[in-house]
């Protein structure tokens, strides 16, 4: 009980930090272009020059705050590392890519304690030979991740990706041989049935505020709320849904299909990968009896674990 409440407070003083931050941040740009619509007059002139010093303190302190934020919400997420889940509908929005085409793309992963990890080891799902909801439900949230980026791949970008650890809220950094930097940034939540909330798309934006990108994708196998549907479209977020992501996949050649399932379905593709440590987790029994579960093969150094989904069904997971 103890330890439950240390973490809600934990949770609360993080929350608090990256409102604050954004806010600051916010605060910070209005000072700054304060002169745009002051400048014009004699009068204010004077007052929003005088904006432009507070208004670059304000915008610094932001960005310290989120750093703050991110840094320490990913030392909490290697203590207590997340889970991640599966498949829902929503309506995609399009996307340019670097290749001259349109593609229907957007979405972000964060990580749910409620999330169940694909089927038993003694039980895994059959490879599928075409693209469906069901080959979302038989990987795990690792080879969902490779997906996407094969995804992006195809379109022309250069994607670069983090297998595992603390991945400060971006799990797919997209460039462009025409520019310098990244030119967006990629989320993906593999969620079971749970919908993305309005609070995930928040951190996200907070996410590409902090790194100055404009341009971000926020994926999932799941579905969105209203509330995160409207903030996503009115802060260009693309947020895209298992659907929308099929829909993506049709469009590409059969060539390039087979290529995302093969990634799709590499190695172990349902056993699923310890997020703290990169590894494979291995089938656990409770010592005191009860349900088997997913647990890294690093504990007791690791302590993660997952729910394990006993009973498969034509290679689809559970609700």
């Amino acid at each position: 009980m103890a330890r439950l409440k240390t973490s809600k407070r934990q949770k609360r003083a993080l929350d608090t930090l990256f409102e604050k931050g954004v806010i600051a941040m916010f605060m910070g740009v209005a000072f700054l272009m304060a002169p745009l619509f002051l400048g014009t007059s004699p009068i204010l002139k004077p007052v929003a020059t005088g904006l432009r010093l507070p208004g670059w303190l304000a915008l610094g302190i932001g960005l310290v705050l989120l750093a703050i934020h991110f840094a320490l919400k990913g030392r909490s997420d290697k203590t207590t590392p997340l889970l991640k889940a599966v498949p829902n509908p929503r309506e995609p929005k399009l996307i340019r890519d670097l290749s001259g085409g349109t593609s229907t793309l957007a979405s972000n992963r964060v990580v749910a304690p409620t999330a169940s990890a694909p089927f038993s080891a003694a039980t895994p799902p059959q490879p599928s030979s075409t693209w469906s909801p069901a080959v979302f439900a038989a990987i795990e949230w690792r080879r969902f991740e490779a997906v996407c980026e094969g995804l992006f791949a195809q379109a022309g970008f250069e994607t670069r990706s983090q297998s595992h650890g603390a991945d400060g809220g971006v799990d797919i950094w997209l460039h462009s041989a025409n520019a310098q930097g990244p030119v967006a940034v990629v989320q993906c939540k593999h969620w079971q049935g749970k919908a993305v909330g309005v609070k995930e798309i928040r951190e996200f934006f907070g996410v590409m505020a902090s790194h100055q990108v404009k341009r971000g994708t926020y994926a999932t196998t799941s579905s969105y709320t209203a509330d995160a549907q409207q903030f996503a479209k009115a802060n260009g977020i693309n947020a895209m849904d298992g659907p929308a992501l099929l829909g993506l996949i049709a469009k590409r050649t059969p060539e390039q299909q087979q290529a995302l399932l093969a990634v799709a379905f590499e190695g172990e593709y349902w056993r699923p990968t310890c997020a703290s440590c990169g590894i494979k987790m291995v089938e656990r029994q409770p010592s005191k009896g009860g349900a088997a579960f997913w647990g890294c093969s690093n504990f007791p150094r690791c302590k993660s674990r997952l729910p394990m989904v006993a009973t498969l069904r034509h290679g689809i997971g559970p609700g």
